[in-house]
């Protein structure tokens, strides 16, 4: 699988495009100032870095994503699982389950997953 791990700056920013794109590079700067406090010179800099990466497209002042969000928090899942759970998804939602309660709506769809995804 491809890396797609991003660290937490790169991953902020990245939900930014996400939830705008595709956005106008001088309206990402200002998106960037009033939700991460950057300036200008940083918002272009990590343009130019996921670009480079492959994760951004930056093409007449227009830039977009050219990785979904869902795969990176896909592959950022199963990076988890794998390295702080030794691979068990049960015991990665069982230390989930020990931090937080959840609604009935959400073990419903959770169930639903979990039926969706059976092997059989």
């Amino acid at each position: 699988m491809e890396d797609l791990k991003l660290c937490t700056s790169d991953y902020k920013f990245m939900c930014i495009v996400w939830d705008n794109e595709p956005i106008k590079s001088g309206e990402l700067v200002k998106e960037c100032l009033k939700v991460l406090g950057w300036k200008k010179s940083t918002t272009y800099t990590m343009v130019k870095k996921l670009s480079e990466k492959g994760y951004l497209q930056n093409e007449n002042s227009v830039v977009r994503s050219l990785i979904p969000k869902q795969a990176v928090q896909a592959f950022e899942s199963g990076y988890v699982v794998d390295n702080t759970f030794e691979g068990s998804l049960p015991a990665f939602i069982a230390a989930f389950m020990n931090s937080r309660n959840m609604t009935e709506r959400e073990a419903e769809e959770i169930k639903r997953l979990i039926d969706s995804h059976l092997e059989g």
